[in-house]
């Protein structure tokens, strides 16, 4: 079968197609044809050494995927032929996959296989943020950094489906527009945000969700109501930010960390947990992934390229 593999640790340019033998399954996995895969920024870290996951190379790309199952346990409740999402944690960029039976999720008929391989990371990951780790409830207010993004999308859909106001930040008024498209209530230029939000909502936000992290940290905490939190997601910027811990006390603030897939691998059951809380707004289609560009696998190398150029809105997906 076709794979896209690592062979040097030089970015996305490095990447190949090979010819590599078909996986097989073991004992408590499930084996998926697959129809589409989601390219995540770790996928680009990875190309280049720097995700906290260092396989040898060459290694196989690829985190998440929607496709058919062609083989599945014995006592299972996936059959041959079901429609499924799945988050496999490697080897998805490639025509077949072989994913443990709980990272296994049954995709609903509405939904196609494209927008399927864009759910398991960032929708679950936002679900996690938001509810887990934020406790979200409904009428607060929510501002999103990096809300054309692949996370920031999501979290912005997933949030005004929960009932909150959400006020997305975006660095150009071309993703502005991306960000209304999937649903945010105010958008706001990253350039002066702490400002046009405190013009906006002179009370401050209830949370501040950050997967971009850097220089923009400060003043989200500045951005927060009285008991306001601070999910830091990621660090898309490339800079780490530090906090001093003296601004956390004059009106009762949390930074609060989200590491989804710590938690949740960790947890038997807690991923189909998660996804039974969607499929109402999948099915009804309130969440509905925003994908950019597909690419066949042969291109792989370029829809890595655009995440690492920043030139991406919502997902690229790559098809087998």
């Amino acid at each position: 079968m076709r794979a896209v593999q690592v062979v040097r640790l030089d970015g996305p340019s490095a990447v190949e197609i090979r010819d590599v033998p078909e996986p097989t399954r073991g004992a408590d996995q499930v084996l998926v044809d697959v129809k589409a895969a989601g390219v995540n920024f770790p996928d680009v870290l990875q190309s280049k050494g720097l995700y906290q996951y260092k396989p040898d190379t060459p290694f196989t790309l690829g985190s998440e995927a929607a496709g058919v199952v062609r083989e599945a346990p014995e006592g299972s409740e996936l059959r041959p032929g079901d429609r499924v999402a799945a988050f496999p944690g490697g080897s998805a960029f490639a025509e077949v996959v072989a994913v443990p039976a709980a990272n296994v999720l049954p995709l609903p008929d509405e939904v196609g296989f494209a927008a399927g391989a864009c759910l398991p990371m960032n929708y679950l990951t936002a679900h996690f943020a938001l509810l887990t780790r934020g406790h979200l409830r409904e009428g607060q207010t929510v501002l999103v950094h990096g809300a054309a993004g692949g996370v920031g999308t999501a979290t912005v859909q997933l949030a005004g489906a929960l009932g909150a106001r959400v006020v997305a930040v975006v660095s150009t008024q071309e993703k502005g527009e991306v960000a209304r498209t999937v649903g945010a209530t105010d958008v706001v230029l990253a350039d002066g945000f702490r400002d046009t939000v405190k013009e906006l909502l002179p009370g401050g936000v209830d949370m501040v969700v950050d997967p971009v992290g850097g220089d923009r940290f400060t003043d989200s905490l500045r951005c927060l109501a009285p008991e306001g939190r601070l999910l830091v997601v990621g660090f898309t910027a490339g800079e780490i930010p530090t906090v001093k811990v003296n601004r956390l006390l004059l009106n009762n603030i949390d930074v609060v960390g989200v590491g989804w897939g710590a938690f949740a691998l960790r947890r038997a059951g807690f991923i189909h947990q998660q996804w039974d809380e969607l499929l109402p707004h999948l099915r009804a289609g309130r969440l509905d992934p925003l994908i950019s560009e597909t690419f066949p696998l042969e291109k792989a190398a370029e829809a890595l390229a655009r995440i690492d150029e920043r030139a991406v809105t919502g997902k690229v997906v790559l098809e087998p």
